[in-house]
């Protein structure tokens, strides 16, 4: 099969989400064809360059969302009449019903079909004229904004907008509907292929949106965070009228998308919840757990099942063991004051802090449980930082090896990565109620609610003073992460989902045979091979 593989921010380069599943499904689907198409955030994200691709990777064309040049398609008479009624209505709908209101929720049939239609009917224009950059930011966009928010019965908040509102929200939606622009959806481009797998919802799934429109390719979309969520809290901060119209459009391209897939893909429960409360239908979703490597866990796992606990590093005292990004999220200044309180009921206790604050605010957060640390163990350097991003750093199976109780303190998570590998490792976990950590745990690890340094302190000094019971939880663990959350079997799932999906669909028409009409499904799915020897780079 021809796959399209949309992504945002992540694969193919070298850093951003998603970026490490994605080459673990391309590499494990090696009997497929993918073709990459690639929306950057940045310009140091393009200026880290990307990963190595293999060879089934046969073409990759890319785009800035950071940034776009006009395009000089400069509208007639007749095509800025329709940009302003396609704009017009798309903005109206977000003046409207439950998402424009009152934050997530499945916009009404009618709603959506508004502002589906608009939708399309913008990407129309931009195929048909060359463009849209222009158009997006001219005033008669400002101006379309302006008489939604000011029209009766728009909510109190858009009525509320300022100028200065109204032209935040205009760039933010000129640079959401950028891929509207792109030539993608070209008969040679993804209007070619079997299929679309957008690596994330939101924006990296509307380049595969317009082609299921334009041409009938059908859409897989995968989400192991949610989209929408991130935007509800990454705009927390913005005016009342920026953040109620921005949530709108969010949700009712997030309501689109869900509609528009034939399959979707959620990670966890967690996502899955939020795809089906904005509409997603339950017969076309399927949970497909992140695949993780388990080879480089595997011999600090092996030597917990065979009762290698007692052994080498774990003589001593016990040692606690946190591992991640380092930043206000992850709630350390919880875990330290949980420490302190396991000192008293598990004395010459020590904690491992192992992670990375790859930003400024993750550094100055950095520096403040620093400080925390030092105030509440003073001079006994019973708690170490370990800087994970250096070149000095250990590895990571290392760190994981000389723990005793892994513990995770976040109070917001999507997937727990580090819980995971833990359990890969064959250790007893603690962790916080929040993401999916309790279906990922399952029966196998403790779990607290969050934000409660006492609960944590007394799960985690249970762990520390019964290693009967933290060797059976952690044998257990491992036993549950080998069944459940391995590279093979995402990439197994994803080869079914493939084939199950393009079987219910319409043969995609052939070069030599453009004019004959769709047929039902009957050429073997993976009659195409990839066998391409050179990857075709665009921008």
């Amino acid at each position: 099969m021809r796959i399209g593989l949309l992504t945002e921010g992540g694969y193919p380069y070298a850093t951003g989400e998603a970026r490490l599943w994605c080459d673990r499904l391309v590499r494990g689907l090696g009997q497929h064809e993918f073709r990459l198409y690639a929306l950057s955030r940045d310009r140091e994200q393009e200026r880290a360059g990307w990963v190595d691709l293999p060879s089934q990777v046969t073409q990759v064309r890319t785009a800035p969302l950071w940034t776009a040049e006009v395009d000089g398609a400069w509208y007639g008479r007749r095509a800025r009449r329709r940009f302003a009624e396609h704009y017009g209505d798309l903005a109206a709908g977000l003046c409207t019903g439950p998402a424009g209101a009152a934050g997530p929720g499945a916009p009404s049939p009618e709603e959506a079909d508004r502002f589906r239609s608009a939708l399309y009917g913008l990407a129309e224009l931009a195929r048909e004229e060359g463009g849209m950059v222009a158009a997006l930011r001219s005033e008669e966009a400002v101006r379309a904004l302006e008489r939604v928010c000011r029209a009766p019965g728009a909510p109190r908040a858009a009525r509320e907008a300022r100028v200065t509102d109204l032209l935040e929200v205009g760039a933010h939606l000129e640079q959401a509907l950028r891929p509207l622009s792109l030539d993608w959806c070209e008969a040679g481009e993804l209007g070619s292929v079997d299929l679309c797998h957008a690596a994330a919802g939101g924006l990296a799934a509307l380049p595969g949106l317009l082609a299921r429109h334009f041409h009938g390719v059908p859409l897989v979309v995968t989400e192991y965070g949610v989209p929408l969520r991130a935007h509800y809290l990454g705009s927390a901060e913005a005016p009342p009228a920026v953040r109620a119209l921005l949530a709108a459009f969010h949700g009712r391209l997030a309501a689109e998308v869900y509609r528009s897939a034939g399959m979707l893909t959620p990670g966890n429960a967690h996502v899955r919840r939020w795809q089906e409360r904005c509409g997603a239908d339950r017969a076309k979703v399927r949970t497909v757990y992140p695949g993780m490597s388990a080879a480089r866990f595997a011999e600090a796992g092996e030597h917990a099942g065979a009762g290698g606990r007692a052994a080498g590093a774990r003589s001593g005292p016990g040692t606690l063991v946190w591992v991640g990004r380092i930043e206000p999220s992850k709630d350390l200044v919880t875990l330290l004051h949980a420490f302190a309180a396991v000192r008293l009921r598990a004395p010459g206790t020590r904690l491992r802090i192992a992670g990375s604050a790859p930003d400024p605010e993750g550094a100055a957060y950095l520096l403040h449980c620093e400080e925390l640390a030092g105030r509440l163990f003073p001079g006994d350097g019973t708690v170490e930082f370990v800087d994970m991003s250096g070149p000095e750093a250990p590895l990571l199976a290392e760190v994981y090896a000389r723990a005793e109780v892994v513990v995770l303190s976040s109070v917001v998570e999507g997937f727990p990565v580090s819980v995971v590998e833990a359990m890969f490792s064959g250790r007893a976990t603690v962790s916080t109620d929040v993401g999916a950590v309790v279906e990922v745990v399952g029966g196998t690890g403790l779990v607290v609610p969050p934000r409660d340094p006492q609960a944590l302190a007394d799960a985690c000094a249970a762990l520390l003073n019964d290693p009967e019971r933290r060797e059976r939880l952690g044998e257990a663990a491992r036993a549950r992460a080998m069944e459940l959350f391995t590279v093979e079997q995402n990439v197994a799932a994803f080869h079914r989902i493939y084939l199950e999906v393009a079987g219910r669909c319409p043969a995609r028409r052939i070069a030599e045979a453009d004019a004959a009409e769709p047929r039902p499904f009957a050429v073997p799915a993976e009659l195409r091979v990839a066998g391409a020897d050179s990857v075709e780079v665009t921008r």
